[in-house]
């Protein structure tokens, strides 16, 4: 005589909670312990991140990084197994290799890389209190991080000058089109006898790096195939420009319809505001395309994706 215990139905795996005993008071004691040390160790750096923020408009948008990007652990909370949560001591390694870097940065004068080098210590405390599982969990989260570091000069030059270039000649041959009299003179668009500058300010960087960080939200949460999200990615930039030159244009009309200083003032003030919310419209628009363009590809819902549902193909 056999006898045959009942199957148990399948169970989705637990997750974390504060009342779990792997997140229990030591859990939640090693987490503050932790950021209480990275935020000593890396003071000066956040300090300096911070005027950043607030003199430079072309990442003003770095108060808004670290919640979007803790938002994204808790929209990602049902892939969270707390049984796997477990320390593990190749975190020292990651957390040796941060503080070798600290140490080559201040060598060499390298100042954005000490900044950097918070990401690895992040990934390393993670990995040395929760081993790999959770790792895997955070680097989404840990990646966007990336957006709240202002650029080096270098690189942020290497950058500005051809989106400047670009936007410069975009915006001209949008202007003849549309029938205005427009000439460009390295980044310089003369309308007659007006002449708009196409400052390095006026580059389009933040917009840039605005959809870029639309464009990485989108993907983290779609259940698309890995070349189109790389299309989505690399679909920041004709996006950013085309906000951008749309931008100048409109400068550029209200000069003839209006005057300079009408101009001047939506060029440098009002557009700087309508900017992001028109490139985050016209990438939305993009998506709507693609959309139809991969009939095939199962539709993302982001309130599916949040609430932690599955759709069956």
């Amino acid at each position: 005589m056999s006898s045959n215990k009942p199957k148990k139905p399948d169970q989705a795996p637990p997750v974390a909670t504060a009342d779990d005993p792997k997140m229990g008071v030591i859990g939640w004691v090693s987490i503050v312990a932790a950021v209480l040390a990275i935020g000593w160790a890396y003071f000066p750096a956040l300090s300096e991140m911070l005027a950043a923020w607030g003199r430079d408009p072309d990442y003003s948008h770095g108060y808004l990084v670290a919640p979007i990007a803790a938002f994204f652990l808790w929209a990602r909370r049902d892939k969270l197994d707390a049984s796997l949560l477990a320390p593990n001591w190749w975190g020292l390694a990651v957390l040796l290799i941060a503080l070798l870097m600290r140490a080559m940065s201040g060598w060499y004068f390298l100042g954005p890389v000490d900044a950097w080098t918070l990401l690895v210590t992040l990934s390393g405390a993670v990995l040395l209190l929760f081993g790999w599982h959770c790792l895997k969990w955070c680097l989404p989260s840990l990646a966007f991080l990336f957006f709240m570091f202002p650029l080096p000069y270098s690189m942020e030059t290497w950058l500005s000058v051809p989106l400047q270039q670009l936007a410069t000649r975009l915006s001209t041959e949008t202007l003849q089109l549309l029938g205005q009299p427009a000439i460009a003179e390295g980044n310089v668009i003369w309308i007659e006898d007006y002449p708009l500058f196409v400052a390095e300010a006026c580059s389009g960087l933040r917009i840039l790096v605005g959809v870029f960080a639309l464009a990485f939200a989108y993907v983290l949460f779609s259940r698309w195939s890995w070349w189109q999200k790389i299309i989505v990615l690399a679909a920041a930039v004709p996006v950013a420009l085309a906000a951008n030159c749309v931008r100048i244009v409109v400068t550029g009309l209200l000069y003839r319809a209006f005057s300079s200083d009408v101009a001047h003032q939506f060029g440098h003030d009002t557009a700087g505001v309508l900017m992001i919310p028109l490139a985050a419209g016209m990438f939305w628009l993009l998506l709507v395309y693609l959309e139809k363009l991969f009939p095939l590809v199962v539709e993302v819902s982001m309130l599916d994706t949040v609430g932690g549902s599955k759709r069956s193909g």
